[in-house]
């Protein structure tokens, strides 16, 4: 599908880069998720870190994920690697 996740990557502070099948990039903020419910498991480094895709969505090992709608929604687009650089050093 065109909101199905191709490659996603852990990011300092909690953060992940995305990249969807439709072209989209972007940079997903977990930081207002790491208080709620099966969430608060991210708040430790490594196992956040173990992001990965099943059927195209976000997934960590204990079944957390992130619905697409959410994701394609709340994620900072990113056009490029150089501004994707760049918005890592801004933080």
């Amino acid at each position: 599908m065109y909101w199905d996740v191709k490659t996603v990557e852990p990011l300092p502070d909690f953060r992940i880069y995305v990249e969807i099948e439709n072209g989209r990039k972007g940079i997903f903020d977990l930081k207002p998720d790491l208080n709620h419910g099966v969430f608060r498991e991210l708040q430790d480094n490594h196992y956040s870190n173990r992001v990965g895709i099943l059927f195209g969505t976000i997934t960590w090992p204990n079944e957390q994920d992130i619905a697409p709608k959410t994701l394609l929604s709340e994620m900072l687009p990113v056009e490029s690697t150089a501004s994707l650089k760049e918005n890592i050093a801004s933080d």
